[in-house]
């Protein structure tokens, strides 16, 4: 059974930083691309980065360059550095196996001053 957990939220000032993780279980997690996405009442779910088992990341446009995902697959973990914060990054992220179609139970960033 797929699990996933996010931890690493908050509430920070625009221009901060958070570092979001997932732990993972339950399935061949070095095998697999993962992902990170968000969601809001405005616009809905979005992908925010996705990460192969080896190779390069992807990104939504809006973040390219400020957010960074990595993963470790021993530990089996993805992470998802964010910097420069802005309030629009506001929304509840989400930990994503694309091929299984799991998600987390998601943190809540919030950003404001």
């Amino acid at each position: 059974q797929v699990n996933l957990v996010e931890s690493g939220g908050g509430s920070v000032q625009p221009g901060g930083s958070l570092n979001l993780s997932c732990e993972t279980s339950g399935f061949t997690f070095s095998q697999y691309v993962m992902a990170w996405q968000r969601e809001t009442p405005g616009r809905g779910r979005e992908r925010v980065a996705m990460i192969a088992p080896p190779g390069g990341p992807t990104y939504l446009p809006s973040v390219e360059g400020r957010f960074t995902i990595s993963r470790d697959n021993f530990k089996k973990v993805i992470y998802l550095q964010m910097n420069k914060l802005k309030p629009e990054d506001t929304a509840m992220y989400y930990c994503y196996v694309p091929t299984h179609d799991k998600w987390g139970q998601g943190t809540q960033v919030t950003v404001s001053s």
